[in-house]
């Protein structure tokens, strides 16, 4: 069983992150985490498709022992309910900035729900040798896109760095919705370009948020200058406790 910093009486709390982006984008979150004592996994999650992926989360969450808290940002929401289903070790879920999707319904199908998002308009596809088309958003659009909130210099590094996301990902239908049956907690920024803020605020009412925050300005990795505020709802998920 995974063993990484362990703890009797908190949860192990799972990152998983979303197209465009990285494992390190949680790296100040991950900090804070380790200074409250919360034993802490960021996945790397492999961006090939909703079930393809949330296989590669099932097979991770097999090797912790105790509860687990889930956190996913952007497409690693969809990923995040899709792997808790039917796994009692998973308490709770949280969402940052990121999709909470009903069975049959896509990331494209819910960014899309209400306008406002300009995503479509900065991606640049790459043509794969097995015939998919990986997505990246282009660099000198990434900042104002995907982390207008963050310094300009961090933003450059992590349109470097972003991992891209299949086409077919984006357009995969969910086939498990773990928030009808778990509790979750929802954390948006009010000027996210990728997932139009009322869509944010379509699925939180719609799962029955315990708390919802939703951060005046905030971009779509609104959660890397806000860190402290994600801690603090991880906090809340990992007791249960209600805004």
């Amino acid at each position: 069983m995974y063993t990484v910093n362990p703890s009797i009486d908190r949860p192990t709390v799972v990152l998983v992150h979303g197209a465009f982006a990285d494992s390190t984008s949680w790296n100040g979150l991950i900090t804070l985490l380790r200074t409250e004592g919360f034993p802490t996994i960021a996945m790397a999650n492999p961006l090939r498709g909703v079930a393809h992926d949330a296989a590669h989360l099932r097979a991770l969450l097999e090797t912790i022992s105790g509860d687990i808290v889930l956190v996913g940002h952007s497409y690693g929401g969809l990923v995040i309910s899709e792997a808790a289903d039917g796994n009692a070790q998973v308490k709770s879920l949280v969402f940052i900035g990121a999709f909470a999707a009903l069975p049959g319904e896509s990331a494209a199908d819910l960014s899309g729900k209400f306008p406002g998002g300009t995503l479509g308009e900065t991606l640049i596809p790459v043509a794969l040798p097995d015939g998919a088309t990986d997505l990246y958003i282009a660099q000198d659009k990434y900042h104002s896109q995907f982390a207008a909130d963050s310094p300009t210099e961090v933003a450059a590094v992590m349109a470097v760095t972003q991992r891209p996301i299949t086409e077919s990902a984006l357009n995969e239908p969910a086939r498990h919705a773990s928030w009808r049956s778990k509790p979750s907690w929802f954390l948006f920024g009010s000027e996210d370009k990728n997932i139009p803020v009322e869509s944010h605020r379509f699925m939180a009412e719609r799962a029955n948020s315990r708390g919802t925050v939703e951060l005046a300005g905030g971009s779509h990795t609104v959660g890397i200058p806000e860190s402290a505020q994600v801690v603090e709802l991880i906090r809340e998920a990992a007791a249960g406790s209600t805004r």
